[in-house]
């Protein structure tokens, strides 16, 4: 069952245009189209209808980025990209948490760095495809466990987010959700089983 509702307090990330007249400069202001959208689980791996939806847009020609944060077992990381349906860039971190069991994780510290390295690495890469302008939907799967874990900093996304160019919407998905980052929300679908 999916539960939606709308948030009309978000913030929306405006840019200045210098527009130029014989003898003043006016300043005219234009919000991008795209919005956010968060969709929350109890538990992980219910987000299989926005990978189907992604690969639909991707299809009919928009240009999607779909990155799984927590996803791991291909070894893809960056420079492994696996583009789809000629539109859609698809990409796992290189070493992810879900690879290995949380004892080996734990009981290993070298392998923990690896891991928040490559998804720390995974993040710089979004945050550089959040501010380019160059996708039309950009999808950060499982975004909140990776806060969680304090790989990448809330303040950060939020930041990310608040100066984002795209003309579509941005996806977050995950099960624990900041409060600050459902206020963010242009929408907020819950799933459930």
């Amino acid at each position: 069952m999916l539960i939606s509702s709308s948030n009309s307090y978000s913030k929306s990330n405006s840019d200045l245009v210098n527009i130029s007249s014989a003898k003043k400069i006016n300043l005219k202001k234009f919000t991008q189209n795209g919005q956010i959208q968060i969709y929350r689980s109890s538990y992980r791996g219910s987000y299989s209808s926005i990978i189907r939806d992604c690969l639909r847009n991707a299809a009919i020609g928009r240009k999607v980025l779909l990155v799984q944060f927590m996803k791991g077992g291909v070894k893809q990381g960056i420079s492994n990209k696996v583009k789809l349906c000629g539109n859609l860039t698809w990409l796992r971190s290189e070493h992810s948490f879900d690879q290995y069991h949380h004892e080996e994780i734990e009981n290993n510290p070298n392998l923990k760095k690896s891991i928040h390295e490559s998804t720390y690495e995974l993040w710089n890469f979004c945050k550089k495809e959040l501010l380019s302008g160059e996708n039309d939907q950009i999808i950060l799967d499982e975004i909140f466990l990776a806060i969680e874990m304090k790989i990448i900093d809330k303040d950060d996304l939020i930041s990310t987010l608040e100066n984002r160019f795209i003309s579509g919407d941005v996806i977050l998905t995950g099960t624990d959700i900041p409060k600050d980052l459902l206020l963010m929300a242009n929408q907020i679908t819950e799933l459930r089983s």
